[in-house]
């Protein structure tokens, strides 16, 4: 659990002697220019120092929540490779001799062999893996005023709760150090706050390396329900609710943050193959600022091994997510909320899914076609066109 660190600031609320934890946030280059562009509108500069927020209140937790407030490590290396601007990094592994060859033509080992696998990226194929894949062949995705607006939308809520300000990285091991550390700190602020927000994940899953970004996590107030409320945010250009396939594809990916969660709480986080997947030195010494960003974080660290032993413990100590999972939409113009989409885990659905997923990912078939009844979806896509979908019929799509 962090301590709160040596040079902790005030709250700048009227509450005398009262001292604050600083959480500590990651964000990397594409992310910060997204974050950047959006606030641009509503301030003329982005301090690279700390501010505070102002507190907040919800029903979802307690009444005495304190504002938060924290600091966002902006890594001059990128690694992000997600196939949407939705505001998630990745990492990931598939390591067997009897798949060598097709695995060294997947699209995995060929796009995301060191970015690694996105939530974002499971979600993109379900939506169309055709697209996804002409995405991955050189068809870079075009960002629309939605996405921009959605984008814009999660850098305020962010601001909510956290304060971004940088510092250099001089090796991998200094960057997966930040990143593993920014989901410690972040699971603090939970407890400790009963909020936090994008909140990193990273865990193998399924025989993969995968990491995603959580929009939101509140912990219950309730004594007798402690286990964390996942939510995830949408932005609407419509005050409607949206179609099913949009619906569903948003469970999915609230439903795989659920299933990453409950996957490190349950099992030993695998120290050894993240080591070798990734081609870090767990004995190698972390810089010096990196070192003194661990120690003001409470989490003491010399070597990326004892960043990694602090996340393996924070872990261990924490309870499944809750069954119950939340999906807000808002509309754009002024953020007022359209309708709420609660619903239950479904632990062999998304299972099904990501499992089907990987098929694809990792070059066990080929991709598939949007099923007919949802071609509607070619009427917005950019690679319509050039794509045979019109004339090729749809079997190989999970049930």
């Amino acid at each position: 659990m962090t301590q709160s660190p040596s040079d902790s600031l005030l709250d700048h609320h009227p509450r005398p002697h009262l001292v604050l934890e600083i959480p500590i946030e990651i964000v990397s280059d594409e992310e910060m220019a997204l974050l950047e562009a959006a606030l641009l509108s509503a301030r003329s500069l982005i301090p690279s120092t700390v501010r505070a927020f102002p507190s907040f209140r919800s029903s979802h937790f307690p009444s005495n929540a304190r504002s938060i407030q924290s600091i966002t490590l902006v890594s001059k290396k990128r690694f992000s490779g997600c196939s949407q601007p939705d505001i998630e990094d990745s990492g990931s592994g598939f390591n067997t001799t009897q798949k060598k060859t097709r695995l060294a033509e997947s699209f995995l080992h060929r796009f995301r062999r060191k970015k690694g696998l996105c939530v974002t990226d499971l979600t993109s194929a379900e939506w169309c893996e055709k697209q996804m894949e002409f995405e991955l062949l050189g068809g870079k995705k075009k960002i629309n005023k939605a996405m921009k607006a959605g984008s814009k939308r999660h850098a305020k809520l962010e601001e909510e709760v956290l304060t971004r300000v940088k510092v250099d990285i001089k090796s991998d091991e200094d960057k997966f150090a930040l990143k593993l550390l920014n989901c410690i700190t972040g699971i603090n602020q939970l407890q400790f706050e009963g909020l936090t927000r994008e909140l990193p994940l990273i865990g193998f899953v399924e025989g993969v390396w995968m990491v995603g970004v959580i929009d939101e996590v509140q912990m219950p107030a309730t004594e007798t329900q402690r286990n964390p409320l996942l939510v995830d945010t949408k932005t609407r250009v419509k005050d409607t609710l949206p179609a099913e396939p949009q619906r569903r594809n948003g469970r999915l990916q609230l439903m795989c943050y659920k299933y990453m969660w409950d996957n490190l709480v349950t099992s030993e986080f695998p120290s050894d193959q993240f080591f070798d997947y990734f081609s870090l030195n767990p004995d190698c010494d972390l810089s010096e600022e990196i070192r003194e960003v661990t120690a003001k974080s409470g989490c003491p660290a010399k070597t990326l091994d004892d960043v990694v032993r602090y996340y393996r413990n924070t872990w261990s100590m924490l309870p499944p997510a809750h069954d119950q999972l939340l999906l807000r939409y808002e509309l754009q113009k002024d953020h007022s909320l359209i309708g709420e989409d609660k619903f239950s885990y479904d632990s062999d659905w998304v299972e099904k899914q990501i499992q089907f997923s990987l098929e694809f990912w990792l070059g066990e078939r080929e991709a598939s076609y949007t099923p007919e009844e949802e071609r509607w979806k070619c009427n917005f896509c950019q690679f319509a066109s050039t794509c045979p979908a019109k004339s090729v019929t749809c079997s190989n799509l999970p049930t």
